[in-house]
């Protein structure tokens, strides 16, 4: 699959669970591995970033079996890990490599990290730096991968101040400071995604939340537990923005992860106006669920609050084509991390706007979108190989009477392996080549 072709629809109807949260299926994954006893996990993202952590924990001696969504992980505990026989590949996953960092930095043997193409240009020196502070020693390539991890180190607690919101920087110095002498207390400067924090408490470890300080002392241990992996947000807001964009829509989206580090997408869509309905909330393992329902929508731009921006980081390609949709200006500010994802997301968004026919102005830290009508596209649109800028573009397709043609669409299995027959099976017209 390297390519979507999408015929124009404008009604969408049904009822649909869209797959695993990838965050929390990672970190049940790593967490699970350095329990003592068995982790059980329901509901497991069967995409090929969540599929590369679980491999590199295997790699590592720790038994790990999975059936379909089901997984059962034989923890090893915090020392348990043994020296895998080659590099770690993760493929795409960013959040594989930083978050598996502040782990590997403890252990008592070498290992090496890298990843593909993509991957090999993502900076690494935000969790390189504070790793560093703690005593760890790391060798890249210029603050990108791959990074090659020496063993032995003895870590030492820090006290750390985020320099960017950013939930895997302060989720790989939390899982290092499991393993430092004293105790690792992190501060941000904006409230992000804190499922780490959730995990580790329900594995019995203690963390200690004062403001948007997260501090916890090295030392202790992870007792087994089961979790129940709710259906991934991010994943969600395309049909969110969908079902707004969509000249006729009614759908609804079950069992979705509304954690409140999470939701800056439904606020957001909220302030625009969306016909957005949140019910039958419920709480499972420590996270909350609820089911969606979406309709068409009187979309206005608005001036998106920067408190909300760490909120719905993972959303804005999305939330960039429901602007284009909205009347009037969409302005987006304080999101410079958005340059650094699977790709430039502000500019490579921007380039497909502009193919669309949308006015757009790109800033430094964010974007203006004029909203509009989309045109016939001048070009075919290149998502650089970005999952989430593919599922953006396809969604599109619900407000323009052309067929869309997106290059590149061979990540969208990284974390979301059914998004073509879901989305073809509420009314979209998606064709994979």
């Amino acid at each position: 699959m390297s390519k979507f072709i999408i015929q124009p629809a404008n009604t969408l109807s049904g009822s649909i669970k869209v797959p695993g949260d990838k965050s929390i299926s990672h970190r049940c994954i790593m967490l699970g591995s350095l329990a003592n006893g068995t982790t059980e996990v329901s509901g497991f993202l069967q995409g090929e970033d969540a599929l590369a952590t679980l491999k590199a924990f295997q790699a590592m001696g720790v038994d790990i079996q999975r059936k379909g969504d089901k997984v059962t992980i034989y923890g090893v505990g915090l020392h348990g890990l043994k020296k895998p026989n080659t590099p770690l590949n993760l493929g795409n996953s960013g959040t594989s490599m930083r978050l598996m960092s502040g782990i590997l930095a403890a252990q008592d043997f070498d290992s090496e990290l890298l990843g593909d193409v993509s991957l090999s240009k993502r900076p690494m020196n935000r969790v390189i730096d504070p790793l560093t502070t703690m005593g760890a020693v790391i060798e890249s390539n210029d603050g990108k991968p791959p990074l090659k991890i020496k063993g032995g180190q003895s870590l030492k607690a820090i006290h750390y101040n985020l320099p960017v919101a950013s939930a895997q920087v302060k989720s790989c110095v939390l899982l290092a400071g499991l393993y430092a002498q004293g105790n690792t207390c992190i501060t941000e400067p904006e409230t992000t995604r804190d499922h780490t924090e959730r995990m580790l408490k329900g594995l019995d470890y203690q963390v200690n939340i004062t403001n948007n300080t997260i501090c916890l002392t090295g030392g202790n241990e992870l007792t087994a537990t089961q979790f129940q992996v709710p259906s991934d947000i991010s994943s969600a807001a395309f049909f969110m923005v969908a079902g707004c964009i969509a000249p006729q829509s009614n759908i609804t989206l079950k069992g979705v992860n509304i954690n409140p580090t999470r939701t800056g997408v439904i606020d957001i869509l909220k302030l625009m106006g969306a016909k957005l309905t949140v019910s039958n909330k419920r709480e499972i393992g420590g996270e909350l669920l609820a089911d969606i329902c979406v309709q068409s929508s009187e979309l206005k731009g608005i001036n998106i609050p920067s408190e909300l921006t760490p909120l719905a980081i993972d959303e804005f390609p999305a939330i960039f084509i429901a602007a284009a949709c909205a009347q009037g200006e969409t302005v987006l500010t304080n999101a410079k991390e958005l340059r650094v994802k699977e790709s430039d997301r502000i500019q490579v968004m921007a380039d497909g706007l502009n193919i669309l026919g949308i006015k757009n102005q790109v800033l430094e830290d964010g974007i203006k979108i004029q909203g509009g009508i989309f045109q016939k596209p001048t070009n075919t649109i290149q998502s650089h190989h970005d999952h989430r800028i593919s599922m953006s573009f396809a969604i599109a397709s619900l407000r323009c009477k052309y067929a869309i043609e997106i290059d590149g669409v061979d990540n969208v299995a990284t974390s979301f392996p059914n998004f073509v027959s879901l989305s073809n099976s509420i009314g979209m017209n998606i064709k994979e080549f």
